[in-house]
């Protein structure tokens, strides 16, 4: 793959040269490769073809975390969010040791301690870091969902965003079972700060657990910055300060 110089940019197809635009620039390739069909019945490809099945179990696991807290990624996420979540549930799949090579899966892995360690941390905004943001102790009843942010300063204990005047944090609690592919999300009230010297106790709650009979539970905190304009706040989705991660699996 190669990158296209010059002043004009070109997008589209020629000959054997296909012209296209990625976060990474505007970028050139040729046509090739191996037919699909030979792919898929060749035997020197076999190896080829457990990747690709385990590739395409990883993606859609992925793909399904993305879904469940969609509302709260809306405003909290980057441009390589959707590979760099293939990638973590790769790393989750491979602990998989119960099933031979291209038939591993992403929800045996979340069957161990291990697995679930791999997801916690992860930033869908790497951007916006949720521990370079929030720089004050919380603490998770996994039981209930409740969180509890105890004497937040937002002008000493939060990384605000350029020209903020009010800060909003929530958390959202999913029930996902890899396995089937459902999940159930609930996502707790809103709390609303002046980006200030104040301090606020903020007290995160939902009103009933997700009742899904099976799978893991993914804890996510979410923290968003607004602009107050004539007495009304505008979200500013610059992308580089809102912050969303998770912050436990069980």
């Amino acid at each position: 793959m190669a990158r296209q110089g010059g002043l004009l940019k070109v997008v589209g197809k020629l000959d054997d040269l296909s012209f296209y635009k990625s976060a990474d620039g505007f970028l050139v390739r040729t046509k090739g490769g191996v037919s699909a069909d030979r792919i898929n019945s060749d035997p020197t490809f076999q190896r080829t073809r457990e990747n690709n099945a385990e590739f395409g179990m990883s993606a859609a696991a992925g793909k399904l975390l993305r879904t469940s807290v969609r509302n709260l990624m809306m405003t909290a996420s980057d441009n390589r969010v959707t590979a760099r979540l293939t990638r973590l549930m790769t790393d989750v799949k491979n602990l998989d040791a119960a099933n031979e090579r291209g038939e591993r899966h992403v929800h045996e892995g979340f069957d161990l301690v291990e697995g679930k360690a791999v997801l916690k941390g992860f930033n869908f905004n790497n951007r916006a870091v949720l521990s370079g943001i929030l720089f004050k102790s919380y603490a998770l009843n996994t039981t209930t969902g409740e969180l509890d942010i105890n004497g937040l300063v937002p002008t000493l204990d939060v990384v605000s965003a350029p020209g903020a005047t009010h800060l909003s944090i929530k958390s959202g609690w999913t029930k996902i079972d890899f396995g089937s592919g459902e999940f159930e999300t609930s996502i707790s009230n809103t709390v609303n700060l002046p980006v200030n010297a104040s301090s606020s106790d903020v007290n995160l709650v939902h009103a009933a657990a997700p009742s899904l009979a099976t799978g893991i539970h993914v804890f996510a905190l979410q923290m968003e910055f607004y602009q107050e304009v004539n007495g009304t706040q505008y979200s500013l989705k610059n992308g580089g300060y809102n912050s969303l991660a998770v912050i436990e699996v069980v």
